[in-house]
């Protein structure tokens, strides 16, 4: 049997989803005939609702074996991440390239989110071993090759807060990028409607629609600087888009960019929060804009 007071970072949620953040390793079956089975208790009195929404001072008891609790553990040690911003409620960091965000499926150990987690744990922000069920999380995500900011949530509520902007689109982000040749139009907007592949994805009549901004920053006679607004979140976007108007990114191989010994160059340089909706504990930050400093010179300088 296990007890757990509910805290900031495990209100707000479903029971069934607690308990599953809580002991991974509990088949979901043996969870829903516990609820059944008065396995389940909040405040000293069972619960059979698994749809009950927990609330901060919650106490709520498993009555299930330790077998099915985690293997609670410190973080490995990892470099720091490079902050570009930072208050009690999110993180925005820097990603270099050829770091995944995750670990993947080429086992690779030093992740950004690894860098992260250290880097809390380190100040004190996050322990894993107090925890009940919640981890610093990122809520936006880049390709390993890809560069540039990132957030990341340090509790619960801000983490559904900025997920829930990014969902609305009440988050710009903007990128820089190196493209092949020179469009035929200063600014377009790009519509396709994108399907995912194992490795790629593909631009045709199925799938999800998808928007892209670009704005022509400067030009020479074989590659391009480009700004783009992504007006859509789906893996590999700009990329097949890009190559599907016939200006791959330079470097990037796999959409056929022209051959570049450094790869391609893709940057998310510039992130700001519009909100058109409340935000409630994170209401601060509407406005607020980060731009990594020097990256128009920094990329412009590649051409």
């Amino acid at each position: 049997m296990k007890t757990y007071l509910i805290n900031e970072n495990d209100a707000g949620q479903r029971l069934d989803k607690f308990i599953k953040k809580a002991m991974p390793g509990l088949p979901e079956s043996l969870m829903h005939k516990g609820i059944r089975k008065n396995s389940v208790r909040i405040n000293g009195l069972r619960c059979r609702d698994c749809s009950r929404m927990l609330e901060e001072g919650d106490t709520v008891a498993l009555y299930f074996s330790d077998e099915f609790l985690p293997e609670k553990r410190h973080t490995a040690a990892a470099p720091p991440p490079e902050v570009v911003y930072e208050d009690n409620n999110i993180l925005i960091v820097n990603k270099p390239a050829g770091i995944p965000v995750h670990a993947d499926d080429k086992g690779t150990s030093d992740t950004l989110i690894g860098r992260i987690l250290y880097y809390l744990e380190a100040k004190n922000e996050y322990n894993p071993i107090s925890e009940n069920s919640f981890t610093p999380a990122l809520c936006n995500r880049l390709d390993r090759n890809t560069s540039g900011l990132v957030i990341a949530a340090k509790n619960a509520p801000s983490l559904r807060i900025i997920n829930e902007k990014i969902k609305n689109r009440e988050i710009e982000k903007y990128y820089l990028c190196i493209c092949d040749g020179i469009p035929g139009k200063k600014e377009d907007l790009i519509v396709s409607k994108l399907k995912r592949g194992d490795k790629t994805v593909s631009l045709g009549e199925e799938g999800k629609e998808i928007r892209t901004a670009y704005r022509v920053i400067s030009s020479n006679n074989e590659h391009s600087l480009l700004e783009i607004k992504l007006l859509t979140g789906r893996t590999h976007q700009i990329r097949a888009q890009l190559s599907a108007i016939g200006h791959p990114l330079t470097g990037d191989k796999k959409y056929g960019g022209s051959f570049e010994k450094s790869g391609y160059a893709l940057i998310s340089y510039k992130i700001k929060f519009a909100f058109t909706s409340p935000a409630g504990k994170l209401e601060y930050i509407n406005g607020l804009e980060i731009t990594l400093p020097e990256a128009e010179k920094r990329f412009g300088g590649a051409l």
